[in-house]
């Protein structure tokens, strides 16, 4: 808004003195005007001025009229403290609920009956207290207009910046939410509970932790409905999705995440959703890295065996290294082979066939491999153990040959 009203209009400086002053005459019956005519405006939209914002209303508009008049007979005066009034109804419009055009429309109303007004003063009958001449009538209805439409910015204002306020003050208790159910030490009840109240999220009996690529948790949490609570904690989206046992409540979580990269946590009860959390987080960073398949959204429930296997960064390798250290020695191509074939007869239960058929080769040459085999590695292939670790090594290594350097 301009600070006075000769920059909205400034033919207000060729105006005659006295044409202030009687329009400063007029102020009584121009207020009681045009508080009739927003009061019919407010009424057509259901609402009053009874009320706390009715009435703060009322006062702005007295508060418009009487800093109009003034600034008539001394358009230099600043219009700053009429332009602050009208920001903070504004802002009480969005607080209220009302739509960011509601108050303008009262305003353009109240503008035209003024207007009004003054052209009916204008055009009195002899004896009656004239109001502004017909000429200078032009440069006020210019000043008039471009004041009202000032203030309407400065509402609109105040209601944009209301709006930016509350949805950053709702990010900000949607975070403390998720972060208090996925922080290692769980809240007292009481904590908890003030905090679902303040984010008006009612407690779930279970949780499903969901993480997401990208930083647009509101958007992730609208698509996915159903009570959803997302927020970006660390370098991803955290979506907590409640009660997800709900039919079909699962399923809308997947498609509505279809086109980004996201792992879905495990089901649990409210109070161990750390440790959905945790899964979702890990998986997700795995997903990144390629190692969960093509599919861009995926359940931790499904790959529970490379996780177990990736958790902690450098153990796979480690473990692969140690327990597969009897093929080490041997040629690339012939490790290849051994390995294949001892992770097909550890899948396959000994069976040889079994393992024949599903590496294309005949059953004597993966007996033969085996007794290679048997001589390299001895007893452990027939402890229960020792076959495990040899499983989960070769389920990370499949060649035999782990990636020391790397995750594992």
């Amino acid at each position: 808004m301009s600070d006075a009203l000769l920059d909205i209009e400034p033919g207000l400086a060729g105006l005659a003195p006295s044409v202030g002053d009687r329009l400063r005459g007029l102020r009584g019956p121009l207020h009681e005007r045009i508080l009739a005519t927003v009061r019919a405006a407010m009424a057509a939209q259901g609402r009053s001025l009874t009320g706390g914002q009715g009435q703060g209303l009322a006062l702005g508009v007295q508060t418009a009229v009487d800093t109009f008049v003034d600034a008539v007979a001394d358009p230099a005066r600043e219009l700053t403290g009429t332009r602050e009034v009208f920001h903070a109804l504004g802002r009480t419009e969005y607080r209220e609920g009302h739509r960011v055009d509601a108050l303008r429309a009262v305003l353009t109303l109240g503008a035209r009956d003024i207007w009004a007004f003054l052209v009916e003063h204008a055009t009195a009958p002899a004896g009656a207290d004239p109001g502004p001449a017909p000429a200078d009538l032009y440069v006020i209805a210019g000043a008039l207009f471009g004041y009202v439409d000032a203030l309407a910015g400065a509402a609109a204002e105040g209601f944009l910046a209301e709006q930016r306020d509350t949805a950053q003050d709702w990010a900000t208790t949607r975070r403390r939410l998720v972060t208090l159910l996925v922080q290692p030490d769980p809240p007292t009840g009481a904590v908890l509970h003030a905090a679902a109240d303040a984010a008006r999220w009612p407690l779930p009996a279970t949780v499903a932790v969901c993480s997401v690529d990208g930083t647009d948790a509101e958007h992730v949490a609208r698509g996915i409905g159903a009570g959803a609570l997302a927020a970006v904690v660390g370098d991803a989206i955290r979506v907590v999705l409640p009660d997800p046992g709900t039919p079909g409540r699962l399923d809308r979580a997947r498609q509505a995440l279809v086109g980004r990269r996201a792992t879905l946590g495990p089901t649990v009860q409210r109070q161990r959703a750390r440790l959905s959390y945790r899964l979702s987080r890990r998986a997700l960073a795995l997903h990144q890295q390629g190692a969960l398949g093509p599919d861009p959204v995926v359940s931790c429930d499904e790959h529970l065996l490379t996780l177990l296997t990736a958790w902690e960064p450098g153990l796979a390798g480690h473990l692969a290294g140690t327990v597969l250290a009897p093929l080490a020695g041997l040629r690339p191509t012939t490790r290849r082979a051994l390995a294949e074939t001892l992770h097909g007869w550890l899948r396959r239960q000994g069976q040889v066939v079994a393992v024949a058929e599903d590496l294309h080769t005949h059953p004597q040459t993966v007996r033969y491999r085996m007794r290679q085999l048997r001589g390299l590695f001895g007893p452990a292939l027939d402890d229960p153990d020792a076959r495990l670790l040899l499983t989960l090594a070769l389920h990370q290594h499949p060649t035999g040959e782990p990636n020391r350097s790397g995750d594992g």
